[in-house]
This record gives structure tokens, sequence and C-alpha cells, in this order.
């Protein structure tokens, strides 16, 4: 059974309102927003926006970069969120790549190492606030002196935390104490700080599972596994659709329509494919771009398992 979600940004209050009603009605899981401080809007204010007008549609940021923001504010938007929804919030953190948003609060990027740990001490330390602890910190990543969040206490007792990433440590830690380990598939941060380039490849996704895997290890019930799907598209020819995109990604077409970070093809080939993410990698989860919602929503009832019949479905464009 598989579970879709769509992650998007708020441009305008209708428009994002409209999505989220269309979001639900339609059958997805969540509606998660990006958050780049700087580079859009913050997410929490849109999600409590989407929040009110929905009645069980789950929100949360997708994700938020552990390395700007600061754990009693973090922890205080998201028990803030879960109020308001009636306790539907997520908790949604990575490491962070992009260097303007370091900059802009008064800091400079550390290395991947240094960003792993803050991302490290920023999960914890929020998942203590949020279970109602005192936190003290004072190490050269985090730092943090007898913080509490007496108020607003958020509606349940343990908020999800997704942690999105590609990176093996996080992994490993996300397989330890993660809900969800969001797979991103991407590799080394381009020189504009926002795109990437691409781990892809079924070696590649291979050993960063083996990573969740390490981690996960004693659990009693290991972390779900959830592909950020960069390109959907429902089509007729998904050899030429895939060759488009491993044009721009290095990858062969093949490659490209292996992977579960793009869903490319007829909703029968669609569908196959989602369950063969599922077989091969574990992978149960999905979250979308906004452009993809009307592409995939006519898909979602056969690809949660509940519709074995092609008749009802939509090819789309």
């Amino acid at each position: 059974m598989a579970i879709f979600s769509v992650q998007a940004r708020a441009t305008d209050a209708v428009g994002w309102a409209e999505l989220a009603r269309t979001v639900e009605a339609a059958g997805f899981d969540a509606l998660h927003a990006a958050d780049h401080p700087g580079f859009g809007p913050s997410p929490f204010v849109a999600l409590a926006a989407a929040a009110a007008v929905t009645d069980t549609l789950g929100v949360g940021s997708y994700v938020s970069n552990a390395g700007v923001r600061e754990p009693l504010l973090l922890a205080a938007d998201v028990a803030t969120l879960d109020v308001v929804s009636g306790g539907r919030a997520r908790l949604g953190l990575g490491a962070g790549h992009t260097p303007g948003e370091w900059r802009a609060v008064g800091r400079e990027r550390p290395d991947v190492a240094g960003r792993v740990r803050r991302c490290v001490a920023v999960a914890e330390a929020v998942r203590a606030l949020l279970a109602g602890d005192e936190v003290t910190v004072d190490t050269p990543d985090l730092t943090a002196y007898a913080a509490r969040l007496d108020a607003p206490r958020p509606v349940r007792d343990r908020i999800p935390l997704t942690v999105g990433t590609a990176n093996s440590t996080l992994l490993r830690w996300a397989g330890a104490h993660a809900d969800v380990v969001g797979l991103t598939g991407f590799g080394r941060t381009l020189a504009d700080g926002h795109r990437h380039e691409v781990r892809w490849r079924a070696d590649q996704l291979d050993a960063q599972l083996a990573q969740v895997a390490a981690g996960a290890a004693g659990r009693d019930e290991p972390p779900a596994l959830e592909a950020l799907v960069q390109r959907v598209a429902v089509t007729d020819d998904a050899e030429a659709v895939a060759a488009g995109t491993a044009a721009e990604t290095g990858l062969t077409p093949a490659e490209v329509l292996a992977t579960p970070f793009v869903l490319i093809g007829t909703p029968d080939e669609i569908a196959p494919a989602v369950a063969g993410h599922e077989r091969r990698w574990g992978v149960t989860r999905f979250v979308v771009r906004a452009d993809a919602v009307d592409s995939v929503a006519p898909l979602l009832s056969r690809l949660a398992g509940n519709d074995s019949t092609s008749s009802a479905l939509e090819t789309g464009h």
C-alpha cells in the first residue's frame, strides 16, 4: 500500500487554500511546505492556513533546515501547528544545503559533518522539548540553556518525525530514531546552492538503505521509507520522457525508469512500478510536487492498493 503526499509553496491565499482542499479531497496523506528562509514563504504560517480549510490532512515542513532553525522556536512552531490543526502536525528536518541561508542568519555553512552533527542535535532537542523536557546543550554545534516548551503543548504525545537526507551518517541516525526516512536522492550540491547532482542509481539507493537498516537494527518497528519524487509524467511514451530526464542527470533512460524518484509512464506502468519500489526497496511513501497533483490524484486509489482496475483511471498529460 503506497501513501502519497504533496510538497508545495504558498504563493497566494486563494490558490493555497484551494490546493489544500484539493489535496485532501483527492486522498493525499499530507500537505508539506518547503522551508527555505529568505527564498520562500514561512512553512508554518502557510501550513496553519492550510489546516484551517481542511479536516484530516496532515501538515508539516518538508524539511526544516536544522542549521538555521533554533530548537525552541522550531518546537514552538510545530506545537502550535499541532494545536491549530487538531493534532495533524508533522516534524520534518534536514541538515540543509543552501549557503545563503546560513549567511543570512550570521553563520557560515559548516562542512558536511558539521551540518549533520547540528541536525542530530536539533532533532534531539526539538523532540525533547515537544515531550515536555528541559533542554540544556552546550556544544560547538548547538547551544541552549534550560530551554522548555511550557506552552503551547502539542495535542499528541509524539509528533511524527521525518528526516530528509542522503547522507550516510544521518541515514543511520534516522534509521534508529525517525518515524519516516525521507530519501531525497540528492548528491553534491551545485554552485547555486539549491540544485543537486542525483543519487538515483540502484546501487546508490541500496547503499543508502543499508545505512538506514544498520541504524534500525534492534528497533521493534523500523522507520517508513519515503521517496521525494522529482518528476511525474503520465504518458504513453515513457522511454522518450525518461530520455529527457536521463540527459539532465547523466543516467540512462532505464535507470531513470527504475528509480523511485521519478514516476513516468501510463497508469498501467506507474502502478506496478510503485509496487515494485516497495518490493525492491521497501519504499511505501512518496512525496510529489504540487504540479503533479492533477496527474497523480486519479491514480491514488490504485496506487494505494484499493483499486485493481484501470478502467476508472485517467491518463492525464
